[in-house]
């Protein structure tokens, strides 16, 4: 199989190197020319068999909105585009209606996995038609972690339902990273009774009911930085908390634990934040490459 891949950044570098070493072969373009295959979007496509499969890896919004409706003006009928970007899920109705007027088709893939998705594999959530997933499946048997087929990944729905699922999943993961940020805040506060705060999370990461890789991501940034002195706990989002709060709202569900840590990123973006926020800081750079402000 030979794919195309738009976006060769933090996470889109890593994807391709993870393709090729599953003997996938991946064209690249970016728009930085050290790390492109190709000089541009029609290279690309001239460059690929037909039907084409492009994914796009690049930032949500208009970025993608406009590298979607370049891909529709230089594929042709029966190609498929798959965003694999963090994009609102209402943003994969309108690309599908753009890209369906050409006879092109369109998957939308969550994906999770952030820097250590290389080494580890990524978490796949995907939506789209039956035929266009299952044309796809090599893609995503490449990039899911390795193990038993039903790992890493799931077919959740039709098209939007991939990054919905993924909006959810990033609304869930700031609560966790923010009750991990405030047991580090009140074990650091008692260090005349806690002697080994880091101590006391590396033994939560085996045989307890709080385990999780952020924990062993959270343990990581204290090896490095016992008290997390040299970063600001200035701690921003990316969007897909908020998407979950509004879809909450428009639902009629109700989400105390996820609401309550997006604003507290609010919060932390008014002074140099607190250490709850700080240990939030360094998760989020950790999973995902995020940058970090250094303490004044």
């Amino acid at each position: 199989m030979h794919i195309g891949l738009i976006g060769l950044g933090k996470m889109g570098n890593n994807m391709r190197a993870r393709l090729r070493e599953h003997d996938i072969e991946v064209t690249g373009y970016d728009n930085n020319p050290a790390v492109s295959d190709v000089a541009s979007l029609k290279d690309l496509a001239a460059a690929l068999p037909a039907p084409r499969i492009v994914w796009a890896m690049v930032p949500s919004g208009p970025i993608t909105a406009g590298v979607i409706k370049e891909l529709s003006e230089v594929l042709s009928e029966g190609d498929m585009v798959i965003d694999g970007g963090n994009s609102k899920f209402t943003s994969d109705f309108d690309n599908e209606k753009l890209l369906s007027a050409k006879g092109i088709n369109y998957v939308d893939a969550g994906v999770s996995g952030g820097v250590w998705g290389l080494q580890n594999g990524y978490g796949l959530m995907v939506g789209g038609s039956d035929e266009n997933v299952g044309a796809a499946m090599p893609i995503f048997d490449a990039l899911r972690p390795d193990g038993p087929q039903a790992e890493g990944f799931v077919h959740v729905g039709p098209v939007g339902a991939g990054h919905y699922a993924k909006m959810v999943h990033n609304g869930i993961e700031y609560a966790i990273m923010q009750a991990y940020g405030e047991g580090f805040e009140l074990l650091e506060t008692k260090k005349d009774l806690i002697k080994d705060v880091t101590g006391t999370f590396k033994a939560w990461q085996r045989g307890t009911v709080v385990r999780s890789w952020l924990l062993e991501l959270l343990v990581l940034g204290l090896e490095q930085d016992p008290s997390f002195e040299e970063i600001s706990g200035y701690v921003e989002d990316s969007g897909e908390g908020r998407w979950t709060l509004e879809e909450a709202i428009d639902n009629a569900v109700p989400m105390p634990a996820i609401s309550a840590s997006i604003f507290a990123r609010f919060v932390s973006r008014q002074g140099d934040g607190s250490p709850t926020m700080k240990a939030v800081a360094a998760l989020r750079n950790q999973f995902g490459g995020h940058a970090v402000k250094k303490a004044d």
